[in-house]
């Protein structure tokens, strides 16, 4: 039997091993992918630490990386539209018989190994000249904050919006405002690395929002109308609240950061008065993947700047404490297999 290496998390032990494992052979409508980069995300840090802990998974270990990209392999029985060579992205889940999402390296196994398996229509053409590292990225830390702007938080032309926590999708986010129009566009973060990136990405304003005059500050600059969107992305009660208190009529709060907290309105009136509404997100949808590779295409997006170090498959650990520790304020780490 054909072996490959995989980068495995004990869901019982918390505890993550690269080992050898059977190398998949695909299925009905499923491809064999060679994977050239898989991103290394919070979600998964989290899943190693027991934050997070899959809902659908039907055994005890599972491969981690939802962000994957690479070269089509080897076609299942019933697979037409893709052949061997083609340079693909997967999304980040799918959809399973009984309507239920299940995440990839989550519910089932990812791409933090050599090969993965996909069904066909999860694969997404990336260009020629898009190098593997940033394609890998796009499914979640790109996807995730497109989704968000464009249709959960329905970003549109001149609105006021704050983005709270600028790390990997945070950033994106930023980036992904600036090119919708948003104005003006206010990054949130007691990092100072991170509010420089917010500024070096397309953000207005980046504030640190542990400053006694931050609220102040937020209504000078969307002069004292509130914001319109805000987005937390990291996940923290505190920013939920700031959020809430800075929220204009009509605004939204968009949910981004994973977070088991409770979420608090301190002044109910005001909420239903102002006509303002929490949503919640995750993820994203098939088609949010092939929209940024048709921006990407046109020159819309440029993600050179995103990709802060890779690593080998070998050196998952290493990629996963330095993400923990936010060594350097990394924006995105990559595991080359």
């Amino acid at each position: 039997m054909a072996t490959m290496r995989a980068a495995r998390l004990n869901i019982t032990e918390r505890t993550l091993k690269v080992t050898d494992v059977p190398k998949p052979v695909p299925g009905r409508g499923q491809v064999l992918v060679r994977v050239r980069a898989a991103g290394v995300c919070l979600s998964d840090v989290h899943l190693i630490e027991g934050g997070l802990t899959p809902l659908h998974l039907r055994e005890d270990a599972v491969t981690l990386g939802h962000e994957v990209a690479g070269e089509v392999e080897e076609i299942g029985p019933e697979v037409f539209g893709h052949q061997v060579g083609d340079r693909v992205a997967l999304q980040a889940g799918e959809h399973d018989r009984r309507g239920r999402l299940l995440t990839r390296g989550v519910d089932y196994d990812g791409g933090w190994a050599e090969y993965t398996l996909a069904h066909e229509d999860t694969l997404v053409p990336i260009p020629a000249d898009l190098p593997f590292e940033q394609a890998a990225i796009i499914p979640d830390a790109v996807s995730t904050p497109w989704a968000a702007v464009s249709v959960t938080g329905d970003v549109r032309a001149a609105e006021a919006v704050c983005v709270w926590g600028v790390g990997g999708l945070g950033a994106h986010a930023v980036q992904l405002l600036r090119m919708v129009g948003a104005a003006p566009i206010i990054a949130a973060d007691p990092d100072e690395s991170a509010r420089e990136r917010a500024l070096e990405y397309g953000a207005d304003e980046a504030l640190d929002s542990t400053a006694p005059d931050f609220l102040t500050r937020v209504g000078q600059l969307t002069h004292g109308r509130g914001l319109d969107v805000a987005f937390d992305f990291a996940g923290v009660p505190i920013v939920r609240e700031q959020a809430i208190r800075l929220l204009g009529e009509h605004g939204r709060l968009v949910l981004v950061g994973l977070t088991e907290k409770p979420l608090h309105v301190e002044d109910g009136i005001r909420f239903g008065y102002l006509r303002q509404r929490i949503l919640g997100h995750y993820g994203s949808e098939a088609e949010h993947m092939v929209e940024l590779m048709d921006l990407v295409r046109a020159g819309r997006l440029d993600f050179s700047r995103s990709i802060s170090d890779t690593f080998t498959l070998e050196q998952a650990p290493e990629a996963v404490e330095r993400l923990e520790k936010r060594v350097g304020s990394p924006v995105r780490l990559v595991l080359r297999p």
